[in-house]
């Protein structure tokens, strides 16, 4: 029950987040903004890590997967992609979008146990609940138009 909670939450701060950095732009440009959420980032992990008891540094380099390393420079794609979505589509549909697009990838890596993710057995009904998103994006989008 845990887990779907901070899942509910980090949803919900992923769309203010989409938001704010929408904002920043306003008054700068996407680099800009996108490099000011790296920096908080770091500066708030940092504080993170003083409060948790700060456990050991380096462990970062004994990772057996060098690639998993990326996550950093694909934190800033996402920031880049999420405020030019939100920008150019409106909160909703972006975020819609944004999280039907998440569910696919996480389940192509899960069925493929890519990146060293737990290998999941193909369903039928999971495939059919991912159609029904994707028909509910078009559906969100559609009905837009005709209001």
């Amino acid at each position: 029950m845990a887990g779907f909670i901070i899942a509910i939450i980090s949803g919900a701060l992923m769309s203010l987040q989409g938001v704010f950095n929408t904002n920043v732009t306003k008054s700068s440009s996407i680099s800009e903004a996108a490099g000011f959420v790296q920096i908080t980032a770091f500066v708030t992990c940092l504080v993170m890590w003083f409060f948790n008891g700060r456990p050991e540094i380096g462990g970062i380099f004994r990772v057996d997967n060098k690639l998993s390393l990326l996550g950093g420079v694909i934190g800033a794609f996402i920031t880049f992609t999420v405020v030019k979505s939100v920008s150019e589509l409106g909160i909703a549909k972006a975020e819609i979008t944004i999280v039907v697009a998440q569910v696919i990838m996480a389940y192509i890596i899960e069925l493929f146990g890519l990146f060293g993710s737990k290998k999941a057995e193909f369903s039928w009904l999971k495939l059919l609940a991912l159609v029904i998103a994707v028909g509910g994006v078009f559906m969100f989008y559609a009905v837009g138009k005709n209001e």
